[in-house]
């Protein structure tokens, strides 16, 4: 039994052809004899040979590849962004490659090593710190690159983003619904646009209630479970008084109900809490948590949409796709 591949070189020795003439035959270019190019398809299928994917697409100047680049694989939402990808472009006969910024320079240094080389057609992105440029060009030169906008960049080039400003607005209108004065936000880094967009949209609800949010009841995490667990308790050691807390996304949100409970707060009697994303975690949380819906898997599916209907021929998007951010009610803030 014959374990290794058969390969366009046993085709064509078999033939007593080159390897060129065996690719024309696959691809139907060029001019051949045709009693050679019917012995060439019956060794084929005699040999048992299955030409790749990607060689075919390169000798077609297309490979049926798209690449995904991402800061890394750990963040709480990526592997749902990166399922509504992959859902879309296996659909339509596709290859994904995944490429990661865990390495930093090196790792860049070997994505750009790929897009030299043409291993793929075009680029589904979540930017990279820094990146962001290195895109824009690699966009302006002619890769067609779709952002998932999760920062709130607005870029020169094809984006899908979410409502973070109107998801954090409504998550402030609820907990004005239920009596809630007094919330403590535990906010993203602010040099993120998409934190801004929260702290603004969460702030705006409240003004229109006629309320001014407490300054000292804004402590700044970095979307870790840490960082949520450590903001908590700065509140409690503080002794700031506050009826609700307004955690940047689900993972510090359960640290920091965690920590409340430990303390003896009841949730959500004392204190109501939202995160937000609305991840898997959100649901499985003790007590569930109520969290702004972030569409992660919705925005990869978007974005890898807009990208393969460009590689068949429709113009890429001018402005964003946006898609809405809702809430979710959970037993942490209605009990």
């Amino acid at each position: 039994m014959r374990l290794v591949p058969v390969t366009i070189a046993d085709v064509a020795a078999r033939a007593g052809v080159s390897k060129t003439t065996v690719s024309r035959v696959l691809n139907g270019k060029g001019e051949l004899d045709s009693a050679t190019a019917a012995r060439i398809r019956d060794l084929i299928a005699e040999m048992g040979y299955v030409p790749s994917a990607r060689a075919v697409g390169l000798a077609r100047g297309r490979t049926r590849i798209v690449a995904m680049l991402l800061p890394s694989l750990n963040w709480p939402w990526m592997g749902e962004v990166l399922q509504g990808v992959v859902e879309v472009v296996e659909s339509q006969g596709y290859g994904l490659l995944v490429f990661t910024c865990t390495r930093g320079d090196e790792s860049l240094r070997h994505f750009a090593s790929q897009v030299s080389a043409q291993s793929f057609d075009g680029l589904v992105v979540i930017e990279p710190d820094g990146t962001l440029d290195y895109i824009a060009t690699l966009h302006e030169q002619g890769l067609p690159v779709v952002l998932i906008d999760d920062r709130g960049h607005s870029p020169r080039f094809p984006s899908v983003r979410s409502t973070n400003h109107d998801g954090a607005r409504a998550a402030a209108g609820h907990l004005l619904e239920l009596g809630r004065r007094r919330p403590l936000i535990i906010a993203g880094d602010e040099r993120f646009g998409c934190v801004r967009e929260r702290l603004a949209g969460f702030a705006e609800a409240y003004a229109r209630a006629g309320l001014t949010l407490d300054a000292a009841l804004r402590l700044d995490g970095d979307f870790t479970y840490e960082s949520g667990r450590l903001a908590a308790r700065r509140a409690l050691e503080h002794g700031l008084e506050f009826d609700a807390v307004f955690a940047h996304n689900d993972v510090m949100a359960v640290a920091a109900m965690q920590v409340l409970r430990g303390a003896g707060r009841r949730i959500p009697e004392d204190v109501a809490v939202i995160g937000f994303d609305d991840l898997p975690l959100a649901a499985q949380a003790d007590p569930p948590l109520t969290a702004v819906r972030q569409p992660v898997r919705e925005m990869g599916a978007a974005a890898a949409r807009a990208l393969l209907a460009h590689l068949a021929g429709t113009p890429l998007p001018e402005t964003p796709a946006i898609l809405p951010a809702t809430l979710t009610v959970r037993a942490s803030t209605t009990g």
